[in-house]
Order: C-alpha cells, then structure tokens, then sequence
C-alpha cells in the first residue's frame, strides 16, 4: 500500500486513517521512527507481548491456562498481511 502525502511546514505529515488502522496505531499512543537503508520506518509503539499481557491479566487473580503469545502474535501477523 503506498500514499503520498506533503511534508508541512513543521517538518509533519499526517498518517491516513486506513494505515493507521491496519497498523494498530491509535490516536494519543507513540510510534516509533526507525531510519533503515535511506527509508523511515513508522510502527506502534505498543509492545504486542506487553499488551496481551495487560490485556489479558486479571487484577489480583492468576490466569489458570498458559497463554501462547507467540502463536497469537503470529496469526495476528499472518492475518493483516492476508488482507493485502
């Protein structure tokens, strides 16, 4: 998927709405910018293990049954690139 969009002023640019979403990134969270061979990278800032986990945690309880976060991670994974 590719859009062009104009640098302002300011040195800013607008994510669109569509790869906002396909990239999980929510209004208000960090990102992170990572320059890799002459090219910006831009992705969530949320740690997919680290929200499963809060996700999934229950205040003053212990989950019962281990959770594979890998394999979670993994299909989650397979499945926005499915959608290209």
């Amino acid at each position: 998927m590719r859009i062009r969009r104009k640098i302002g002023r300011k040195g800013q640019i607008v994510i669109p709405k569509v790869i906002r979403e396909y990239a999980g990134i929510m209004a208000g969270e960090e990102v992170i910018m990572e320059v890799r061979e002459g090219e910006v990278i831009i992705r969530s800032g949320v740690d997919p293990k680290e929200f499963v986990e809060s996700f999934c945690s229950v205040a003053g309880k212990k989950l019962t049954k281990k959770i594979d976060l890998e394999g979670l991670v993994e299909r989650e994974v397979e499945e926005r690139f499915a959608l290209r």
